[in-house]
């Protein structure tokens, strides 16, 4: 049995959030809370299996509560919010950076109760599995280290100098993903000049802002990529998102949206972007796949090996969820196996120095 603390201020969305779990005997709800502070309390002394927390809530808001468990209480926490405003929904962003798992919206007209009730029932029992890790954001913020404080330079390992600079970077991830990609990008120094294309599992409504959101975190442009846009050239530093339910291939130099098929029950799929960026750019680029659930990126990573690319998978210690990099090393596709720390310097090495590391696992 999953057992799972709701936290939610609305009393009306709290009891429709109780019921819907209590519509399967596979959950049993130990504890319900109604503002922050209760919700991190409750945790700790029941220690349940997933925290489903709003993020506007009094005493402590979500992100505050993200922080203050993960710190003390790791435990395995969805994001339930219906704010559609920019500074709840960056909050929502902060709050996955600090180690909350996943968000789902609230209940809206689009979907019928029934539906967003089997939905979130589903979407709990995925996050139930997820072996989450220790995150120092409360931690650090008890001690008076802001939020945003900046993160240093990474300082370049030592690269083999015959091989040739790589000119575009790709990059893919699912569950943990828009903390691991925030960690890659702040590491990276202002003046990175190779473009960076990202697909990252996150649906309506919360895709398009995540462009935004790291917009505000790092030192260069982010947007979400447009049909038909000119892919950047080196020496232009820019990161380039899939939008929800758009592909996103490369063809020639040019970056195209496509609403195909989704590939492994995903739109955008990494698999989609990598092996076009394998097909168009061969040994000019590298592709890293991050954490996620699933095996969405390997074969992708696959076709970039194959094309004579840089291929890194995340390592399975710094994961949130070890599914699609586990998959891609049991095809023979990572090249390099890396923790996410090493990552950053990895691609500056690469982009800018001419070759890999000398460090890394290899395959």
């Amino acid at each position: 049995m999953i057992r799972v603390l709701v936290v939610e201020d609305s009393l009306t969305v709290r009891k429709h959030l109780v019921e819907a779990l209590r519509g399967d005997p596979a959950f049993d709800v130990v504890g319900e809370a109604a503002d922050g502070k209760e919700a991190v309390d409750l945790c700790a002394r029941l220690r349940p299996d997933v925290v489903t927390c709003d993020m506007a809530m009094p005493v402590m808001d979500g992100v505050q509560v993200v922080e203050e468990i993960m710190a003390y209480c790791p435990t395995p926490i969805l994001i339930v919010s219906a704010s559609l405003n920019r500074r709840d929904l960056f909050n929502t962003f902060d709050a996955l950076a600090a180690g909350a798992v996943d968000v789902l919206d609230k209940p809206g007209e689009e979907t019928t109760p029934e539906d967003w009730a089997a939905r979130f029932r589903s979407t709990v029992r995925l996050v139930s599995r997820i072996k989450v890790i220790t995150h120092l954001h409360g931690r650090l913020r008890a001690r008076g280290v802001p939020r945003t404080a900046a993160r240093p330079a990474a300082e370049p390992p030592r690269v083999e100098p015959e091989h040739k600079p790589c000119d575009l970077v790709a990059i893919g991830a699912s569950t943990g993903g828009p903390g691991a990609i925030l960690s890659i990008l702040s590491q990276l120094p202002p003046r990175f000049a190779v473009p960076i294309l990202v697909v990252v599992h996150i649906g309506e409504p919360f895709g398009a802002p995540f462009a935004d959101w790291l917009d505000s975190q790092v030192p260069f442009p982010v947007a979400c990529a447009r049909d038909r846009q000119p892919l950047p050239r080196p020496g232009e530093a820019s990161v380039i998102i899939a939008p929800p339910e758009r592909h996103l291939e490369l063809r020639g130099s040019v970056l195209h949206l496509s609403p195909e098929p989704p590939r492994h029950f995903c739109r955008p799929s990494v698999d989609v972007l990598f092996e076009s960026v394998a097909r168009e750019m061969g040994p000019r680029a590298v592709a890293c796949l991050l954490t996620g659930m699933g095996r969405d990126g390997a074969a992708g990573l696959l076709e970039v090996r194959l094309a004579g690319g840089t291929t890194v998978a995340q390592d399975e210690a710094s994961c949130v969820v070890f599914g699609m990099p586990q998959a891609a090393i049991s095809l023979g596709a990572a090249q390099h196996v890396l923790p996410l720390a090493e990552i950053a310097p990895f691609l500056v090495a690469v982009t800018s120095s001419g070759g890999p590391p000398a460090r890394g696992e290899e395959s």
